[in-house]
């Protein structure tokens, strides 16, 4: 499996910086992304046959198959599942620990990367895979949930999963699963991961919907029970409607949505609403509370695919320098360090644009909130722009792309917006605003200086 060395051209960069980047920034970010899943997994197995970890030979074997694989019939599809980078990136800092530490590293999920990139590249194998509770998850596909007699056994006991151009088999001594012809289908013994699809005008996505890989969505509070099938149509529903929102009124967000996101994991909704959330060590996954409606849920993914976007970029590209500073921003409660900043604005840059092609589109009711929230957006993105700016903490290529970013955002300040949307943007922007300052700024006497100050 090979590695290329990555760069982004400059009319790329101020394209992305733009918000956007077109086929060409969604070539350069995928590639990179490969690229950088590859070298992980290299080093989980370099590292585990230097250490001598209990484990290597396991490792060795499956990366062998899955080089194998990749090159008969292409391991994308796993290789580019968000949650493969995501372990590996975990492996690798495991066995990077202390010796006792990194020993205890279990390694066990390769077998179930290369065993998942086998079956979905029809490829004839058999492959040894270490039962974890009973189960055996394939990353992109689904867990196989092995009787009492499997769990009983216990760790070290092994499935024999058996992969061809014709199916699937998982199989213990007594116990044999065979998922259905269509994995993303459950089964006896096979809970499937189900895949969501919508199509509109001709432009179809597919997104996997993940409840069960245990590094889907690291520290975000998870859904608790699994998805009933009245759950999972709620959410085909949704995205069958927010797609016909993006495809009609938002199609170069919806060509990143088909080219970027490939996994959307379900979290506990908070007490106050929605939530939503990327991994930037898991490219492709969204995390999001059941979505509540369409037009809802087409925002949500145009303000992570912006997170993926960068995050991405972020892998090829250094925008800002180590900073431990603290600066306010105008959509969190909470003080922001400036890369989380810079994440911050990109992605309001994107909800911004999302609002400004909403009041092209929008009548009545519908278009006050458009116009609202465009020039609420627009002003807060500037300010976060302004600060990034003035920070000191960019480096000659975040103050190119920043500086970009600023430019888009002075052309729609120009943009007329009624005087009665404006008025209600400058409320909520002050309400947020008088909060933080409530939250962050409390006078301490003991020590002035503990509480950061609101950035001009």
């Amino acid at each position: 499996m090979s590695l290329d060395r990555h760069a982004v051209p400059e009319d790329v960069l101020r394209a992305m910086a733009r918000g956007g980047g077109g086929e060409a920034a969604v070539a350069a970010l995928t590639a990179a992304q490969r690229s950088r899943t590859l070298l992980l997994i290299r080093g989980v197995r370099d590292r585990a046959i230097a250490i001598g970890h209990p484990q290597a030979d396991l490792v060795r074997r499956c990366y062998d198959l899955l080089a194998e694989i990749e090159r008969a019939a292409g391991a994308d599809a796993v290789l580019g599942y968000p949650t493969v980078s995501s372990w590996a990136l975990r492996a690798l800092t495991g066995l990077a620990g202390d010796a006792d530490a990194a020993r205890r590293t279990d390694l066990g999920r390769f077998a179930g990367i290369t065993a998942a990139a086998a079956v979905r590249a029809g490829f004839p194998a058999e492959i040894e895979v270490p039962l974890s509770g009973g189960t055996v998850l394939l990353p992109s596909l689904g867990v196989a949930v092995f009787g009492r007699a499997a769990q009983d056994a216990g760790d070290p006991a092994t499935v024999l999963v058996r992969s061809s151009a014709t199916g699937v088999e998982l199989a213990v001594p007594g116990e044999r699963i065979t998922p259905p012809s269509d994995p993303h289908r459950d089964g006896p013994g096979w809970c499937a991961l189900p895949l969501l699809t919508a199509g509109h005008q001709g432009t179809r996505v597919g997104l996997v919907l993940d409840e069960h890989d245990p590094d889907r969505m690291p520290g975000a509070r998870l859904a608790g029970e699994r998805l009933t099938a009245a759950d999972r149509d709620q959410w085909r529903s949704a995205l069958d409607s927010a797609w016909e929102v993006l495809v009609t009124g938002h199609p170069e967000v919806a060509a990143e949505v088909r080219a970027l996101l490939r996994v959307l994991t379900p979290l506990a909704a908070p007490a106050d609403g929605e939530t939503s959330v990327t991994w930037k060590d898991a490219a492709g996954a969204v995390g999001l509370s059941t979505p509540r409606s369409a037009h809802g849920l087409a925002l949500t993914l145009a303000h992570e695919v912006q997170h993926v976007k960068l995050n991405a970029l972020l892998d090829i590209v250094q925008l800002t320098w180590p900073d431990d500073r603290r600066y306010y921003a105008p959509w969190r409660e909470d003080p922001r360090p400036l890369d989380g900043l810079l994440q911050g604005a990109y992605a309001h840059l994107g909800v911004t644009a999302f609002w400004r092609r909403e009041r092209a589109r929008q009548h009545g009711d519908l278009l006050m909130r458009a116009d609202v929230e465009f020039a609420r957006w627009r002003t807060a993105t500037d300010r976060a722009i302004r600060t990034l700016l003035g920070s000191g903490g960019l480096t000659p290529m975040g103050e190119t792309f920043v500086t970009e970013m600023g430019e888009v955002l002075r052309e729609w300040c120009t943009e007329p917006v009624p005087d009665q949307a404006l008025a209600r943007a400058a409320e909520a922007a002050e309400r947020h605003r008088s909060r933080w300052r409530r939250r962050v700024e409390r006078p301490r006497t003991d020590d002035p200086a503990a509480a950061p100050p609101l950035p001009a």
